[in-house]
């Protein structure tokens, strides 16, 4: 498994990205609403919420009340603060009262809400004026409806203003958008919000800027530039806290001059909606974007931001990837770690100090999805290498080795390398009276028992002084030192192992020698020299051994043990020579196959 196939689901993540599915943006205002309700509370002075409650119904009856019942409790606020109804007032009252809250109206700086509907309307002429700054005009691009509902005339004329309160909710039905301005019929109509900032401060119009993609920006005059979305929507702030007065209760309320008093209904039955902080009427909602545009609050996603994350995915994965290829998991997975969580430390520092929306989540996401997916696939190499490792040396070095090889594979050059090294052949001598013993006896099975338990015993004590079994040959064992695992002293260990090797023999002669079994003997060649050790075969089957002329020799010396009576351990000189410890004698000097020159052997002192 190749870690660029890490990189697929990187491209994958990327399209998903692109395709923005449900469930990406869904997470994505999720995330948007917790930086809301994570934000320090701002509690606002000017504006207060007066509500028509189940406290006011109980005091003056059901709803809707007698339009000159309304006005005769709207009296109740002092004068020089602004009036804002948050109530459709489309229908004649009952019982004609319109004339009364009309005369009301015109007491107070006013405000009634309009609503957009689907239901084609007979529009009256604009009050206030607006004015395009662009070559497209701004009907172009707001959220354009059949009709508005509108409040009764003799009230709009009283009135100071008039704004719509809709609300367009997300995907998942939660409102964190509101309309700066709407069109029905192709007229421009204001919010309530910006209806109340315009008349608070007395301005007779407001602006809207466009440009070839959308509404860049609304403005009334007095107050900076609002920035919009395209469709002229804006996000609304919703950490802010207001005043609440039961309407009733007016009346013994100190209400300071120049507040802005928003009325609507929330008595039970009353529409609520839903908002990244919880649920709320619509006046709150209306409350909240007049103190976003007071403060100068408005939450800003430019378009490019979505292009920006979709790069710092796709950079951050890529990262991912490389700090997998270069450095140890554990490493990458840290480094991976600090810059993902970089990531979200940014996206928080944009919003709660430039009210930026950059969205973290899918880049946090994708970052992880690809690095497990990297770290799975390295570790799965790395587990399949530790297991080629021990299928590979399992049998042929000791345990301890092995785990060095798995735990530091670097330690193993695959492939082949030249390098100085010790060589071993032990060979059984007189083997063909052992096997006509067992023959006698009918005893293959007990001859290979036997030959087995030797080889196991010699085994053992090979890899137990750091030597490698290349092969076994029938009754014949090939060993070898300074590979895969370095050994400064692999002459000296090789002596060892021979010496011990010989020891043991003669112990298992003694246990063999009640069987009446003939005694065993050995041969035993060791030489030192340069060879290529490496993976050698096909790709198809391949082993861990060595080749080279060093390593015939060896075997040219275990034979010449025959030779010489009382000799059960020949080594050459450039053995002798690479000695640090022992105490050796020459034996002759012979000249074996391959070799032009003679070889002075020894054996060791006993």
């Amino acid at each position: 498994m190749k870690l660029w196939h890490a990189g697929i689901t990187l491209l994958a993540l990327l399209s998903l990205r692109v395709a923005d599915p449900f469930l990406l943006e869904a997470t994505r205002l999720n995330y948007f609403d917790m930086l809301q309700r994570n934000h320090e509370v701002v509690t606002s002075d000017q504006i207060i919420l007066v509500d028509i409650d189940e406290k006011s119904l109980q005091q003056f009856g059901q709803w809707p009340w007698p339009r000159k019942e309304l006005a005769f409790e709207l009296n109740n606020i002092p004068p020089d603060n602004l009036l804002a109804l948050s109530i459709i007032l489309s229908e004649k009252d009952r019982f004609n009262g319109d004339w009364s809250l009309a005369e009301t109206l015109q007491y107070y700086p006013s405000i009634l809400a309009t609503a957009p509907t689907n239901q084609i309307q007979t529009e009256r002429e604009l009050h206030v004026g607006t004015a395009t700054l662009g070559r497209i005009p701004a009907q172009d691009y707001t959220l354009d409806f059949p009709g508005i509902l509108l409040p009764q005339e003799i009230l709009s004329k009283s009135a100071s203003g008039y704004g719509s309160i809709g609300a367009i909710p997300d995907i998942d039905g939660t409102v964190r958008k509101v309309p700066i301005v709407v069109s029905a019929n192709k007229k421009v109509y204001p919010s309530f919000a910006l209806e109340i900032l315009r008349v608070a401060v007395g301005d007779i119009s407001y602006q809207i800027k466009t440009n070839d993609v959308g509404i860049e920006w609304v403005r009334i005059p007095a107050y900076a530039k609002i920035s919009t979305l395209d469709d002229g929507t804006v996000y609304n702030t919703y950490w802010n806290k207001f005043k609440r007065i039961s309407i009733g209760d007016i009346r013994g309320e100190n209400i300071p001059q120049g507040s802005i008093l928003i009325i609507g209904a929330t008595f039970e039955g009353t529409n609520i909606i839903p908002t990244p902080v919880g649920a709320m009427y619509p006046h709150d909602i209306q409350a909240n974007l007049v103190k976003t545009i007071i403060d100068g609050t408005v939450i800003k996603r430019p378009n490019y931001f979505s292009f920006v994350e979709l790069i710092v995915q796709a950079l951050l994965g890529l990262l991912c990837l490389v700090l997998l290829s270069r450095a140890a998991v554990w490493i990458s997975g840290i480094a991976s770690l600090f810059f993902v969580g970089a990531a979200g430390l940014a996206s928080s520092s944009f919003f709660y100090s430039k009210y930026l929306l950059f969205d973290p989540t899918w880049i946090i996401i994708s970052s992880v999805l690809v690095f497990s997916h990297g770290a799975f696939i390295q570790f799965y190499n790395t587990y399949k290498q530790k297991q080629q490792i021990k299928r590979q040396f399992g049998t042929y070095v000791s345990p301890d080795l092995v785990k060095q090889l798995q735990d530091d594979p670097s330690l193993l050059k695959l492939g082949g390398e030249r390098k100085e090294m010790s060589f071993m052949f032990m060979d059984i001598c007189g083997f063909t009276p052992i096997s006509e013993h067992y023959k006698n006896k009918n005893d293959p099975e007990g001859l290979v028992e036997l030959v087995n338990k030797f080889l196991d015993l010699q085994t053992k004590i090979i890899l137990n002084n750091g030597g490698t079994v290349d092969k076994y040959m029938g009754d014949c064992i090939m060993a070898f030192w300074n590979a895969p695992l370095p050994c400064n002293n692999h002459a000296d260990m090789a002596i060892k192992t021979s010496v011990e090797i010989i020891e043991a023999t003669k112990k298992l002669n003694n246990e063999l020698k009640p069987l009446n079994l003939p005694p065993i003997n050995v041969g035993i060649g060791v030489n030192t020299g340069e060879c290529i050790v490496g993976n050698m075969g096909s790709e198809v089957r391949f082993d861990y051994s060595v080749i080279g002329d060093a390593v015939n020799l060896a075997a040219r010396l275990e034979g010449q043990t025959r030779n010489y009576d009382g000799v059960d351990l020949l080594l050459s000189s450039f053995t002798r020579e690479s000695c640090t410890t022992g105490e050796f004698t020459e034996v002759d000097s012979i000249k074996v196959k391959g070799k032009e020159e003679q070889v002075t052997i020894f054996t060791n002192k006993k």
